[in-house]
């Protein structure tokens, strides 16, 4: 209506004084203000609590849980009057494995199959790698598909088949899962060696494996190494990196198992954590 009338026609037509309109605009803006301080020193609040590592969204997210609902672009614009931000993704460009070995190969099963409905269907698994002053530590991973939990771990200070298997050996021990399995897998020799099938078999897991050329197969929507690379490995690179394999293991564990799995709120997952998403089913 201001764009159509002046200010003078309106006060006339409301029958209000202009000296109360602007004092009624001056209190409004004042009681924003003061939500807004409130608003900002939460905000602070769960990005420290985060490490800096949530964005608008998950803050979001995490104050509505506390009976705090605002709207995700207030929150943004708050977050940039306090000069902070989420930690950005990186684009992630998987790795293409050089599958130049005889040993047998699976199939694509996971190609083949429907997205997973519930717990133990299908789990994922892959090997990063993080440097560290003592050279480089190698990280296995064991993910369930469907609640983007991490099911299995173990860290190396080589890349071998025993690596792998001792993943799998932690997901087998915690999950106990039923036989058939989905276990999904690029075509390293590490997956594809017999000692590794044979716990495969052992544990009834029906192998599954990329195709050529192709490393999208087994990636979920957000990748797990790049989620890590991004939350975990440079918040300590901007500490001055990691001194020992020791110490970046130790920071694996913490994130993995203290956060990640049990804290970190996940986009696909209707931002629950991993832990929260499978409780649900209780």
């Amino acid at each position: 209506m201001k764009a159509e009338h002046s200010l003078s026609q309106l006060c006339a037509a409301f029958d209000v004084k202009r000296s109360g309109y602007h004092a009624w605009v001056k209190a409004e803006a004042s009681q924003r203000a003061c939500t807004d301080a409130v608003l900002r020193e939460k905000i602070r609040g769960v990005h420290a609590r985060h490490r800096g590592r949530y964005g608008a969204p998950r803050i979001q997210r995490e104050l509505a849980d506390q009976g705090d609902r605002h709207s995700c672009k207030r929150i943004a614009r708050l977050m940039r009057a306090e000069g902070i931000q989420g930690l950005c993704a990186r684009r992630f460009v998987p790795r293409t494995t050089q599958s130049d070995h005889d040993h047998p190969l699976a199939p694509n099963r996971l190609a083949e199959s429907a997205a997973p409905t519930g717990p133990n269907q299908t789990w994922v698994t892959d090997l990063t790698y993080v440097w560290t002053a003592e050279g480089w530590l190698y990280v296995a991973v064991l993910l369930d598909l469907w609640s983007r939990r991490v099911v299995g771990w173990a860290t190396a200070e080589t890349l071998h088949t025993r690596l792998a298997i001792q993943a799998l050996q932690m997901a087998v021990r915690q999950r106990q899962p039923p036989r058939g399995v989905r276990h999904h897998s690029d075509r390293g020799v590490q997956y594809a060696s017999g000692e590794y099938r044979g716990w495969l078999a052992a544990a009834g897991l029906e192998p599954s494996m990329s195709r050529t050329g192709n490393p999208y197969d087994h990636a979920a929507r957000e990748s797990f190494n790049a989620t890590y690379k991004r939350e975990c490995v440079s918040l300590a690179e901007a500490r001055g990196g990691y001194a020992t394999r020791a110490e970046a293991a130790t920071d694996f564990f913490d994130y993995v198992e203290k956060y990640y799995n049990r804290v970190r709120r996940h986009s696909a997952l209707g931002y629950k954590s991993p832990v929260d998403f499978e409780l649900q089913l209780n």
